[in-house]
């Protein structure tokens, strides 16, 4: 049971900045409640490090936000949706508090964008190599054939804000050939990464417009409403005055430089120790 004595804000974890596109989509999507986002910057990336280590991170600041006043907290994070959202769900979590991931969303409504039933998934290598993709998608729609392809220079491209130019365009020219060359029937690419929607401008150049793209912010938004039309009692327990609140493990200062970047509009940032 849901405790609805005290609302409170939408919990966002990512562990750094990325999350901040899929929370940028979220607001958009679902204005008027209140919002606090977390990112773990002092110990970014998640993405090589091992399961315990991310499943321990990832719970440490979901327990933060649940501190906050947070009764719901998405996990704005493909590395931290694999390798410790389900962990959390089954052993950790106190009454009356729920998580989300990014990967369920995106694998469960897969199936209204492709024809021919053959899709692309561009991630990091620890996303990859989990092959949660792969298992979520097989799982709902056995009938899709999954190909993976790790793009391990993108994330730290978008980092740097090199998100233009002949040699970043060349890179992700070289990632796209490489996904496609896996089959001709491929027909629509998810962007299993909360940094790549920044190289959304050429990933497009260099995709044949036959092919779909599908950055996770909005699968995400959508997928929140319908889960909110289907559980009124999280949502009610959701305060709704149109706050938001940064937090960061790092330097504030370096946090809001960054993240005007990824959520489209300066920011003011708070370090939180966690």
């Amino acid at each position: 049971m849901i405790d609805t004595t005290k609302q409170g804000p939408i919990g966002i974890f990512d562990s750094g900045y990325g999350g901040l596109t899929v929370f940028r989509k979220i607001k958009d999507a679902l204005p008027l409640y209140d919002y606090i986002y977390l990112g773990d910057n002092a110990r970014v990336p998640y993405g090589t490090r091992p399961f315990e280590e991310v499943y321990d991170f990832t719970k440490a600041c979901v327990f933060k936000l649940f501190e906050l006043g947070c009764n719901l907290v998405i996990l704005a994070c493909n590395t931290a949706s694999a390798k410790a959202l389900r962990t959390i769900q089954q052993h950790d979590l106190p009454p009356g508090k729920k998580v989300l991931g990014v990967i369920r969303p995106t694998t469960e409504s897969i199936h209204q964008y492709t024809k021919t039933n053959e899709v692309g998934v561009l991630a990091t290598q620890g996303t990859v190599l989990s092959e949660s993709y792969k298992i979520e998608i097989t799982k709902f729609h056995p009938e899709i054939i999954v190909y993976q392809h790790a793009c391990p220079l993108w994330v730290p491209l978008v980092e740097k804000n090199e998100i233009s130019g002949e040699i970043v365009s060349k890179i992700v020219q070289r990632d796209i050939a490489q996904i496609l060359g896996q089959s001709p029937r491929i027909d629509t690419l998810i962007l299993a990464c909360t940094h790549y929607p920044l190289l959304l401008p050429l990933i497009c150049q260099h995709t044949p417009s036959a092919i779909q793209i599908l950055p996770q912010g909005r699968l995400i938004a959508n997928s929140l409403d319908d889960y909110f039309n289907r559980h009124p009692e999280v949502e009610e327990v959701c305060s709704k005055n149109g706050r938001m609140q940064f937090f960061t493990t790092d330097n504030p200062l370096d946090f809001e430089e960054k993240a005007a970047i990824f959520f489209g509009e300066k920011v003011h940032a708070q370090y939180i120790s966690v």
